[in-house]
């Protein structure tokens, strides 16, 4: 009996270990069966009906239990639509934007083949600006571009194709007149005046064959511009071209108005119907100073000997671009002795225009090649006998060396005589504009006399002029 006994406590003894060890996991297993049938068969109850609503002294109002809508599984996703404006680059297409972009080339092909459009839509230029709305599978349902200043290009999507139409802008131009006196520069002056400087630099190229913008601008010079500026729907854009204008240099007085000829050609032209563009530029080279000039007993600097210095350099950075002076045909190119790489260029009535220096040699412009005047035909160098980079320049008449700086440069031709009446009137209600107000002009003697004198005159907003 006591060993059944012995054997009874062992066993009981074992088995409580066994179950405290076994009775955690047991626990844990448990409560998850819990949570399953809690996620499983949730119970009616969480189901119910919100409670109602109880008003004071009034029964209680049932709400009403949404009705679910069944969400098909395999919808697809909404498509969104998306507006991008797209700023054309350097050698950009049409089809090279639509393949950057991943729009329907087809939609491309579509629209291209509408009436009287290709052009507009194609022709782009870096910088345009094109505003495309496509979906999200790039499907085109818009696209806009500004063809030009007056008109704008829209494209829509319609349920049976593509429409296009070309919007009308239309700009208003408007005449503005400005005086500016120079005290430091021509631009300065401009900016003072309020006078832009495209505006200005056209100014300047108007009177470049008879004023040196370097040399010989005074303190107290003045100019006078009559141009345009447009406006788009009130707001300024930009300026348009210079209708008349006056500049007064050391007290000389210069005057030009713009004219377009029977034959299509535009031009300035002084009062009298002379054309202000020279056969010849003074300078065909945009330089900082005059190194050497024109002197038929100079010491060479290098060789140390007397010997004629038969041009004028025009000292400019390296790379400066060199333009031919004058419509003509390359006679010479190469390396031509002290000269270095050089040019020469033949021109009508035994002219020749020589550019030597030059550190290389425009593209496509090889010997015989026709060039025009402000054509680059190279660059400023230092090749040859320089000291420093610069552009020798020569002219040479009948083979006769004359002094760039002062001969007398040939007109380009002048107005015909069947343009003559309309220019004569149609320039002189522009001539008149340049003339200042009546009440300005007791004062013009004495500011003449100051411009003379190298004295500031006035203000540069003020207008002024001279008596003629």
């Amino acid at each position: 009996m006591a060993s059944n006994s012995t054997l009874v406590r062992r066993l009981t003894s074992r088995f409580t270990r066994f179950t405290a060890r076994i009775a955690p996991y047991a626990a844990a297993a448990s409560a998850a069966l819990v949570l399953w049938h809690a996620a499983r068969d949730k119970p009616a109850a969480m189901v119910s009906e919100p409670a109602p609503l109880v008003y004071p002294h009034g029964a209680a109002v049932p709400v009403p239990v949404p009705v679910p809508v069944a969400v098909p599984q395999n919808a697809p996703p909404a498509i969104a639509a998306s507006t991008v404006l797209v700023v054309v680059g350097r050698n950009d297409t049409m089809d090279a934007i639509f393949r950057r972009m991943a729009l329907d080339k087809a939609d491309l092909a579509a629209i291209r083949g509408l009436p009287g459009i290709r052009q507009s839509l194609d022709f782009l230029r870096p910088g345009d600006a094109i505003k495309v709305t496509h979906l999200n599978d790039g499907e085109i349902k818009e696209l806009t571009r500004k063809v030009n200043e007056t008109q704008t290009l829209d494209v829509v999507r319609k349920e049976d194709g593509f429409a296009a139409k070309l919007v009308s802008e239309p700009v208003d131009t408007r005449v503005r007149t400005a005086t500016a006196t120079i005290k430091a520069s021509l631009f300065q002056a401009a900016e003072t005046a309020g006078i832009s400087d495209p505006v200005a630099l056209k100014i300047a190229n108007i009177f470049a064959w008879d004023i040196d913008f370097v040399l010989d601008l005074r303190e107290g010079d003045r100019f006078t511009a009559v141009y345009e500026q447009i406006y788009q729907d009130g707001k300024y854009l930009h300026d348009g071209e210079v209708l008349a204008a006056e500049f007064v240099n050391n007290g000389k007085v210069f005057r030009a108005v713009r004219f377009k000829a029977d034959d299509g050609s535009v031009g300035y032209y002084t009062p009298d119907g002379k054309p202000m563009r020279k056969a010849f530029l003074r300078a065909p080279v945009e330089f900082t100073r005059i190194s050497s000039g024109f002197n038929t007993a100079r010491l060479h600097p290098i060789l140390n000997v007397i010997r004629g210095h038969m041009g004028t350099d025009y000292a400019a950075p390296i790379g400066t671009p060199v333009h031919a002076a004058a419509d003509g045909h390359v006679s010479f190119e190469g390396v031509r002795g002290g000269y270095g790489n050089a040019i020469v260029v033949s021109h009508s009535h035994g002219i020749e225009t020589l550019y030597g220096h030059m550190s290389r040699f425009a593209r496509n412009i090889p010997l015989g090649a026709h060039v025009v005047q402000g054509q680059i035909i190279g660059y400023v160098g230092m090749t040859g006998l320089a000291t420093g980079p610069h552009l020798h320049y020569e002219y040479l008449k009948d083979g006769v060396h004359m002094n760039p700086e002062t001969v007398h440069l040939p007109g380009a031709e002048p107005l015909q005589e069947d343009d003559l009446p309309r220019f004569r009137a149609a320039a002189k209600p522009l001539f008149a504009s340049l003339d200042p107000p009546a009440s300005a002009a007791p004062a013009t003697a004495l500011r003449l006399a100051a411009a003379e004198s190298a004295r500031p005159l006035s203000a540069a907003s003020s207008r002024t002029s001279v008596n003629r």
